[in-house]
């Protein structure tokens, strides 16, 4: 079991760094499945999170009896959604805070060597080197991994950095802590250009203003209501327009997106436009789903699906959608999609169970995370995301388990 704890804590550090290196260490982990089982049920069984998890993998798994897929593809689309089966496993493994706090450790060493290197590269200290991300350029530092998933993954760890700060004990550890805060944001915001990590972390942003701010306020004993939601909400605006005017590449890639969906057709094809891609895939992915309301087309039946509802026009397919909503929804129908709803409902809703102010805060940052993240890319689909969502969720929803039974 020590040997899996380790492993499991250094997933942390390999999600953003290396795909092989967190493949191999949940192929180690999967070994204890076999001799933990019972454990694993049982937090199944009482713990909410896990549950919802592996009820909505349940779907995708019941999913691939119905629809024309072949059953080979359907278990290849299906191996991209197991991270959400780890869980029950990641909070076993999590038992120990030790376990946790090296975790988390592990998570953030990672995102800070991500960082240096951007910085290295942005600043054109270092050259693009063959390790590096096939995206990689001075212009766009990008090191291990696509700019999306970079940013993605920055913007969660300023948040976590920003919850370090505020809960900090000593001046030298907040200075720190503010100091990876900062150079995290300006690496999301003004150095790569994934445009989810710029609204995750601006959405995180409000949330931590917003705990933040009601924290003060209640540990004072004054109340917290819609006129401080307001204030907050006009410093949001302020913090995304001043970002906005700061930033060129910001205010260039912005400008862009808001061209680009104003100059769209549905079902014409722009090669030159992402926006009208994603767009294009939205369209033909909601006729999809208004075909097969209730069941979807089964798990691995998208790219088939597009393929044949794009027929006639000079589109090209897509295995998935670029939403997360939309995929899960073509292929498991409205069930699976509220069981999905229900996920992040339950990580939401439970949130406040947890034992500190921080696993709180960065428990409810990580659904309002994904809910974005989501909303724009297949987050769950996506190797690196979908594992990072479930050892994340592991790593700050194990404590509901041992509080329970303790």
């Amino acid at each position: 079991m020590a040997a899996l704890r380790i492993c499991t804590a250094l997933i942390g550090l390999a999600v953003p760094i290396s795909t092989a290196l967190d493949n191999l260490l949940l192929a180690l982990i999967m070994l204890g499945l076999f001799f933990n089982a019972p454990p694993v049920w049982r937090i199944v069984m009482h713990n909410p999170v896990a549950r919802a998890a592996s009820l909505l993998f349940g779907m995708l798994t019941l999913a691939m009896a119905y629809g024309v897929t072949p059953m080979s593809v359907a278990l290849g689309v299906l191996g991209k959604y197991i991270d959400l089966a780890f869980v029950p496993l990641f909070m076993l493994m999590f038992a120990q805070a030790k376990t946790r706090a090296w975790a988390e450790r592990a998570y953030i060493g990672a995102m800070g060597l991500t960082l240096l290197l951007s910085y290295l590269l942005g600043l054109h200290v270092i050259g693009v080197q063959s390790w590096m991300s096939n995206m990689a350029t001075t212009d766009n530092p990008v090191i291990f991994h696509s700019h999306i998933t970079q940013n993605n993954m920055m913007a969660y760890a300023a948040f976590l950095a920003m919850l370090k700060c505020r809960d900090a004990m000593t001046t030298k550890l907040r200075l720190a802590w503010l100091a990876f805060a900062a150079l995290a944001t300006i690496n999301v915001l003004f150095m790569v250009q994934g445009r989810t990590g710029y609204i995750i972390l601006l959405v995180l942003l409000c949330w931590f203003a917003w705990t933040t701010l009601e924290r003060y306020f209640l540990q004072r004993g004054q109340s917290w209501g819609w006129k401080q939601g307001v204030m907050v909400l006009l410093a949001s605006i302020f913090l995304v327009t001043g970002a906005y005017l700061a930033s060129p590449r910001l205010h260039q890639r912005v400008s862009l997106v808001a061209a680009e969906i104003q100059a769209w057709q549905p079902n014409q094809e722009n090669q030159s436009s992402s926006t009208g891609t994603r767009l294009n895939f939205y369209y033909n992915a909601i006729q999809i789903i208004t075909k097969h309301p209730l069941l979807g087309v089964g798990t691995g039946g998208f790219e088939a699906a597009f393929t044949s509802q794009i027929q006639g026009t000079n589109l090209s397919t897509t295995p998935n959608p670029h939403n997360e909503f939309l995929l899960i929804s073509a292929q498991t129908g409205l069930i699976g999609l509220a069981l999905m709803v229900y996920l992040f409902a339950t990580l939401w809703r439970t949130a406040p169970r947890l034992d500190t102010a921080y696993g709180q805060d960065a428990a409810r940052g990580l659904v309002l995370a994904y809910v974005v993240n989501c909303a724009l890319n297949s987050a769950l689909h996506d190797h690196a995301d979908g594992l990072f969502f479930a050892w994340m969720t592991a790593l700050l929803f194990s404590t509901l388990l041992i509080k329970k039974h303790g």
